[in-house]
């Protein structure tokens, strides 16, 4: 063989292995709600190290954020994710019913898949100059609420059905008295984001509006970020139980190559110390040993839940958010 030929041959062999490694690396995409950002940067840090040291292989996680219901009608549209991490589980089941997920997805990891919980809390200016301590106070025609799009937005829904809740127990179910209640609220909504984070920065940055109706994680990082001598976190009487869950998006993930490390990803949210930077970042891990460790850093209060108050994610959605459902009634012109 002459050198020419040695030559070429081991450039080939050398192009044939670098394009081997770039094949070998992996990529995955994480589709993800709007106030998730900071939790997943620190999770994908730790996860990145444990694959690396399990398996020799590098992994990347990209991340994709926004209100949940837009996110996962992105996701339909083509937005390639390998697993979704979204507010609630009728924006999954809506995915899974276009076949890119199984319909079984919450059987496939402990609590129907949600690795952590929440709640919905007020967060007002500093000294709360509007007294404002419960549901009642947000339809004084003096206070500016803000709170997401409900029809984009998965915690502007559960914002929306924790005051639902909340009237519907003062004004025992009468429902005319209910939606009058929710109608004067939403009239006191100067402006309707389509995520979470949108409102946070509307309300703190932009200083709109006298309370923002938030996550009780996205309360910590105002407060963290924007400083506790400019808001302090109120927690209503009465709340709901948020679980948003997690899922494979299998089509997508087979397609990657990327279906070991995006199940791994998920079923890694339950480790310790996974579960540690959950309660860190503010959400309610579902760890025993972590919440008992940030446990005061999550009051203790009434929550309704998804299923028993509502009917499961379904009815919710049916009666609540449908074009022309409860929602659209109350918000109209």
């Amino acid at each position: 063989m002459t050198k020419f030929l040695k030559r070429v041959t081991l450039f080939s062999l050398l192009s044939l292995q670098t394009i081997g490694l770039i094949a070998g690396d992996l990529s995955l995409l994480n589709v993800s709600y709007d106030p998730t950002r900071e939790l997943y940067a620190e999770y994908n840090k730790m996860f990145v190290d444990y694959w690396k040291a399990k398996t020799g292989e590098e992994l990347k996680i990209k991340q994709s954020h926004g209100g949940s219901g837009k996110q996962a009608r992105s996701v339909i549209d083509g937005l390639e994710a390998d697993i979704v991490t979204l507010a609630l589980a009728y924006d999954i089941d809506i995915i899974a019913s276009k076949g890119l997920i199984s319909r079984d997805w919450a059987k496939s990891l402990p609590n129907n898949s949600t690795p952590y919980t929440s709640t919905i809390v007020f967060v007002v200016r500093k000294g709360n100059p509007k007294k404002i301590k419960d549901w009642d106070d947000l339809i004084n025609p003096n206070i500016g609420v803000i709170t997401p799009n409900p029809k984009t937005s998965g915690g502007a829904r559960w914002n929306y059905l924790a005051a639902w809740s909340f009237a519907d127990k003062k004004f025992n179910k009468d429902k005319a008295k209910v939606m009058a209640f929710m109608k004067t609220l939403f009239k006191n909504v100067p402006v309707l984001d389509s995520g979470a984070r949108g409102s946070s920065t509307t309300f703190a940055k932009n200083e709109i509006g006298d309370v923002l109706l938030t996550w009780e994680n996205e309360s910590f990082l105002i407060l963290d970020e924007f400083g506790k001598d400019k808001f302090e976190v109120v927690f209503p009487s009465r709340s709901i139980l948020a679980e948003p869950p997690v899922a494979l998006v299998e089509t997508n993930a087979q397609k990657h190559k990327t279906l070991e490390a995006s199940k791994a990803y998920l079923k890694s949210l339950y480790s310790e110390p996974a579960q540690e930077i959950i309660a860190k970042h503010g959400y309610r891990p579902r760890s025993a040993t972590a919440f008992k460790k940030y446990e005061t850093k999550f009051p203790k209060i009434e929550m309704v839940t998804i299923d028993a108050d509502f009917g499961g994610w379904v009815n919710a959605q049916k009666d609540h958010f449908a074009d022309g459902a409860s929602f659209d009634q109350i918000f109209a012109k």
